[in-house]
C-alpha cells in the first residue's frame, strides 16, 4: 500500500452518492454460518426521513415465505460534525439454531415492502470433496469500470466461500460511497455465498496501517501508530465489513473503544482462522522514535539485523493465544488455512525495504509462522499489489507454510518480483523462483510470481487492467487427497478457455503435509489405527509441555516426525468424544510400530 504520495484529491475528495428508486434501496447484503449461528449484514441506500426503518428477514419453506427476524437500520454517523457526515444505513440480522443442513431461499422486506432482496444461505458443504474459495484484494476506484466481468466468471467458478482480504474500499473520508459500489456488484455474488470481508488499512481512511492496538495516531501517514479517523469511524466501518462473521474469539475491545473482530469459520470441513495484522501491529516511530525522513517506513542506509526488535509487536499476545487455541482444536475439521490482510514476509522488491509489509518485525513474524506452522495451515492473503506464492521459512528455507496473495482487482500501485541477486537455490518454472532473503533477511521461496506487463498470458482481449497484472484468486481445499491448489485468474479471462488463461505458472498444488516443511531430526514409531478413519493426533513434547502440533491425519496410519531428541505424549482420536493418549513415546530407528484400538 502506498498512499502517503498519493494524490489528496482522490483519496479525500467530496462524492455524491447517486438517489435509487424506493424499490432498489437495499443495496446487498453478506453471511456467514457458525455452528448453528447465522449472521447477516445488510446495507442500504439513504433513506428519507419519512421512509419506513423496519426491515424483515423471510425464508421460503413448503413453498411459502415466513418470517423469522425483524430489525431496524442503523443510522449512526461515521463522524459527526465532519463534511461528509455520512450515515451507517444497515442492520445485523443474527438467528441462532439455523439449520444448516439445508438450503434457504431468503428475501429481505423493507419499505413497508416496497424493497426487496433476495438470496440462498447455503447448506454446510461438508459432503463435498473439495472446498473451493475466492479470493481479493485492492478494489480501488482509480479504474471506475464495472467489475463485472470478474463477478461473472467467479460465478462459473462458483466458490463455497468469498474472501475479500482488504482495501475494499479507498476513499479515505467517505465510506459509505464506494462500499455501495463494492456492494452494488459484489453482492451478486454476496446474496448467495458466505462471505469474508476484512478491513486494512485504506478501509479505515489511511494510507498504512500499525494499529499499536488502537491508540491515536497524529501524524499524517500513521508511521507513529494507531489511527488517524476517529474511533466512531473505524468501527462503523469494521460493523459494515465485519459484522457477519462468527463472534470474535475475544471481543475485548482495544485502545480508544475499537472493536475487534478475529474469529473463525468452518465451511464444509476446512477451519479458516481470520485474523487481523494490522490492529496489534507495533509502528516504526514507537520502536524507533528517532528515524528521520518523510517515510520512516521505507528505512535508508541501515542493516535489516538492526530493525528486528523484540518490543515490536506484530500479531500481539491476544491473537497468538488465539492461533494457539484454534490451531489444537481439529474437531469437524480436515484442513486448516489462516487468513489474513498480508502476507508475513516482504514479498516484492519494488522498495528495498517496506516496514508496512508482514516482513517487519521480523521476531514478531517468526512468532506468527511458528504459530500458523503448528496446525499445517495454508495462508492467503492480499494486499500486497503482487501475486505470490511463497513457502516461508524461520530458521531454515521451507520450514514452515505456504502462502499465497492474491492479484487487485485494480493495481494502480504496482509492485513487482525482480531481485537483484540470483536465487540462492533455484525451484519452479519461473526464472526468479527460488530460496532469497527478503528485504529484512526472513527466509523465503517464492514459487510463483506475476509481475505486471512482464508475465501476462495470451488473452486474446486485452484490457490495461490485465496488463497491471490484476485479477483474483481461486485456493481450492481437496479433503480426500489434503491437496491444495492455487489458481490466478486475470481479470478478462476467458472460463472457456480454461487454466491456458491463468498468469503463467498457474495453477500450482501443494500438500497440506507441505505447511510444516521443517525437517525431521527423528521419528517416532509409527501409529497403526483401527475402528476409526482419520483421527486427530496431536503431538506434546513432555520436557516443556509444549503442543509440538496438531492434526487430523489421513488414514489409519501416520508416523510422527519430531525436531528434537526426548519423551512425547501423542493424544489419538477425536477430540473430547473418544481418544487415547499414549505418554513417555521416544523415537525410534527401526520401523516399530503403536498400535491404537478404538
Amino acid at each position: 500500500m502506498p498512499a502517503t504520495g498519493m494524490a489528496k484529491g482522490y483519496w479525500d475528495s467530496p462524492v455524491q452518492i447517486n438517489e435509487v428508486e424506493p424499490k432498489d434501496r437495499i443495496c446487498f447484503a453478506m453471511y456467514t454460518v457458525q455452528g448453528r449461528t447465522m449472521k447477516m449484514m445488510v446495507q442500504f441506500y439513504p433513506l428519507k426521513k419519512n421512509e419506513s426503518r423496519q426491515v424483515y428477514l423471510e425464508v421460503e419453506k413448503n413453498g411459502k415465505w415466513q418470517p423469522i427476524a425483524t430489525g431496524e437500520i442503523r443510522e449512526n454517523y461515521y463522524t459527526k460534525g465532519s463534511e461528509f457526515e455520512a450515515q451507517a444505513w444497515n442492520l445485523l440480522f443474527r438467528i441462532d439454531h439455523w439449520d444448516h443442513s439445508k438450503d434457504f431461499n431468503y428475501r429481505v422486506m423493507a419499505l413497508d415492502g416496497v424493497a426487496k432482496y433476495n438470496g440462498i444461505i447455503r447448506k454446510d458443504p461438508v459432503d463435498k470433496e473439495e472446498i473451493v474459495v475466492a479470493a481479493f484484494t485492492g478494489n480501488s476506484r482509480h479504474d471506475k469500470a464495472t467489475r463485472m466481468e470478474m463477478v461473472d466468471l467467479v460465478k462459473k467458478q462458483n466458490p463455497d466461500l468469498l474472501f475479500f482480504s482488504g482495501d475494499q474500499v479507498y476513499h479515505h473520508q467517505h465510506h459509505l460511497h464506494e462500499w455501495l459500489i463494492f456492494g452494488s456488484e459484489f453482492g451478486e455474488l454476496t446474496r448467495n455465498t458466505p462471505a469474508v470481508s476484512i478491513t486494512d488499512d485504506h478501509d479505515v481512511g489511511q494510507g498504512n496501517l500499525w494499529g499499536a492496538n488502537g491508540k491515536k495516531s497524529s501524524r499524517h501517514g500513521g508511521a507513529d501508530g494507531g489511527y488517524l479517523q476517529t474511533a466512531q469511524y473505524v468501527n462503523e466501518v469494521q460493523f459494515a465489513q465485519t459484522a457477519n462473521l462468527p463472534d470474535p474469539f475475544d471481543p475485548t475491545p482495544i485502545e480508544q473503544g475499537i472493536g475487534v473482530y478475529y474469529t473463525s469459520l468452518n465451511i464444509g470441513g476446512v477451519d479458516f482462522a481470520i485474523i487481523e495484522d494490522r490492529k496489534f501491529k507495533s509502528a516504526p516511530l514507537q520502536i524507533f522514535p528517532d528515524s528521520k525522513g518523510r517515510r520512516p517506513d521505507h528505512p535508508q542506509g541501515v542493516k535489516p539485523e538492526k530493525l528486528n526488535s523484540s518490543k515490536a509487536a506484530m500479531l500481539g499476545k491476544r491473537q497468538l493465544k488465539f492461533l494457539e487455541v484454534w490451531g489444537n482444536d481439529w474437531r469437524g475439521v480436515d484442513m486448516k488455512c489462516v487468513l489474513s490482510q498480508s502476507i508475513f514476509c516482504h514479498g516484492h522488491t519494488s522498495q528495498k525495504m517496506d516496514l508496512d509489509t508482514n516482513g517487519w518485525p521480523q521476531h514478531g513474524r517468526n512468532k506468527a509462522i511458528k504459530a500458523i506452522r503448528k496446525s499445517f495451515s495454508f495462508m492467503l492473503a492480499g494486499d500486497q499489489h503482487l501475486a505470490t506464492v511463497i513457502q516461508h521459512g524461520v530458521d531454515e528455507f521451507g520450514d514452515a507454510g505456504y502462502s499465497f496473495s492474491v492479484p487487485s482487482i485494480v493495481n494502480h500501485y504496482p509492485r513487482v518480483w525482480k531481485p537483484k541477486k540470483k536465487a540462492l537455490r533455484k525451484v519452479g518454472p519461473l526464472p526468479r523462483g527460488g530460496d532469497f532473503l527478503d528485504g529484512f533477511h526472513n527466509k523465503i521461496t517464492m514459487h510463483r510470481y506475476a509481475n505486471p506487463d512482464e508475465n501476462v498470458p495470451p488473452i486474446v482481449t486485452r484490457k490495461k487492467q490485465t496488463k497491471q497484472a490484476t485479477g483474483h484468486g481461486i485456493v481450492r481445499f481437496n479433503k480426500k487427497t489434503r491437496k491444495i491448489t492455487m489458481e490466478c485468474w486475470p481479470r478478462g479471462a476467458d472460463f472457456k478457455r480454461g487454466d491456458s488463461e491463468q498468469y503463467p505458472g498457474w495453477p500450482m498444488t501443494v500438500s497440506q503435509m507441505d505447511n510444516y516443511g521443517r525437517k525431521a531430526k527423528a521419528y517416532l514409531p509409527t501409529i497403526k489405527v483401527t475402528g476409526m478413519e482419520n483421527p486427530i493426533v496431536q503431538l506434546i513434547a513432555e520436557a516443556s509441555g509444549e503442543t509440538v502440533y496438531t492434526l487430523r491425519i489421513k488414514g489409519d496410519t501416520f508416523r510422527p516426525k519430531v525436531f528434537a531428541d526426548g519423551k512425547y505424549t501423542l493424544i489419538v482420536g477425536d477430540q473430547g468424544k473418544n481418544e487415547k493418549k499414549l505418554q513417555g513415546i521416544v523415537p525410534s530407528k527401526t520401523t516399530s510400530e503403536i498400535k491404537v484400538n478404538f
